[in-house]
């Protein structure tokens, strides 16, 4: 007698919604929204497009739009890190997170911090936004600031900003430099442009030269 055949399963609602999910961002990381269709989903998927549009009645676009939730929520905890030891080490492993989602995920991840460009939304920006907003908090605790002022919140906000043009300038040179090597660049930075604004800022002031013992 031959083998049983193994006993098929129906997918939950969640499994479902999860698999279709995990079909478009792995498209989606690798191509650009306006490449990407619902049939291309669906074959991805091993389902029917009727099927993709079951899930996601709103088409493409509320089918970009939660995959853009899934990526921003694994974009958030980048830069979640215990609060015990050196700053600068636990700023370092959460780039290394950053940069290897943004590795992984390529075009996906331009297209998210570029709007997604024709299927962009108020509701696409609002995602950008939150994971920009996390990143800042995270870095606030960090730093042990309950109440950042406005000179070292836009300080924050401004290295955040050029850590995202740093990745998509890394993607487009092919990844070079190492990710290492512009980890430990994007550090020196955010310590650079603490530097300037503690001459500006007492709050700042006050962080920086507490930087020999806490953050070496």
């Amino acid at each position: 007698m031959s083998p049983a055949a193994p006993a098929y399963r129906r997918l939950s609602v969640e499994e479902r919604r999860s698999q279709l999910l995990d079909a478009a961002l792995s498209l989606f990381a690798h191509r650009v929204p306006e490449d990407v269709s619902l049939d291309d989903v669906a074959e991805a998927a091993g389902v029917s497009r009727p099927l993709v549009y079951r899930y996601f009645p709103g088409g493409k676009q509320q089918l970009y739009e939660a995959a853009l939730r899934s990526a921003a929520e694994e974009l958030r905890h980048c830069f979640g890190e215990p609060g015990e030891g050196p700053l600068l080490p636990r700023l370092a492993r959460a780039l290394d997170r950053y940069l290897t989602f943004v590795g992984r995920h390529d075009a996906g991840f331009s297209a998210l911090l570029q709007g997604g460009s024709v299927v962009e939304t108020s509701r696409t920006t609002a995602i950008v936004d939150g994971v920009r907003r996390a990143a800042a908090e995270h870095i606030y605790s960090h730093l042990g600031v309950a109440d950042p002022g406005p000179r070292l919140r836009m300080t924050v906000r401004m290295w955040i900003t050029a850590v995202e043009a740093a990745s998509l300038i890394w993607l487009d040179e092919d990844k070079q430099p190492p990710a290492d090597e512009l980890r430990d660049w994007l550090v020196d930075q955010f310590v650079a442009a603490l530097t300037v604004t503690a001459a500006r800022d007492a709050q700042t002031a006050e962080l920086v030269r507490g930087a020999p013992a806490a953050q070496t």
